[in-house]
């Protein structure tokens, strides 16, 4: 399951769609707005069956923050650009499945990715 944060724009929501891209936006179809962080996001995403967490916010970029059950991946882009970086780290050779996603707290960036790992102390760098 794909969640979009609160802070995605709506505009970026349209071209996931066109890609036959699932998702839920937290605010619209899932939680309700406002929520925070810490302490109300991340025990959502316990809830949930493995789900992919995609947001603009940097606290989420967090070592500590991993969890074999769910996935964190922070987008380092402009907001209109958030799409495309949402569809690149899907189809990318080392996240295309749900069970290469778990477990990892990920940056996106136009330079590259960062990427954090459950059982695993260094950061991973990966190029696009």
């Amino acid at each position: 399951m794909n969640i979009l944060d609160e802070n995605i724009p709506f505009g970026q929501r349209q071209p996931l769609a066109d890609r036959g891209i699932h998702f839920r936006q937290i605010a619209r179809e899932i939680g309700r707005e406002g929520l925070d962080d810490r302490e109300q996001i991340i025990p959502m995403l316990h809830r949930l069956r493995r789900p992919t967490f995609f947001t603009r916010d940097q606290d989420f970029y967090k070592p500590e923050l991993r969890h074999p059950g769910y996935c964190l991946v922070y987008l380092d882009v402009l907001p209109g650009q958030v799409a495309e970086y949402i569809r690149r780290f899907l189809r990318h050779k080392a996240f295309r499945t749900q069970a290469q996603r778990m477990g990892k707290v990920i940056r996106l960036r136009h330079g590259g990715i960062g990427c954090w790992q459950v059982k695993l102390e260094a950061e991973r760098a990966l190029s696009w």
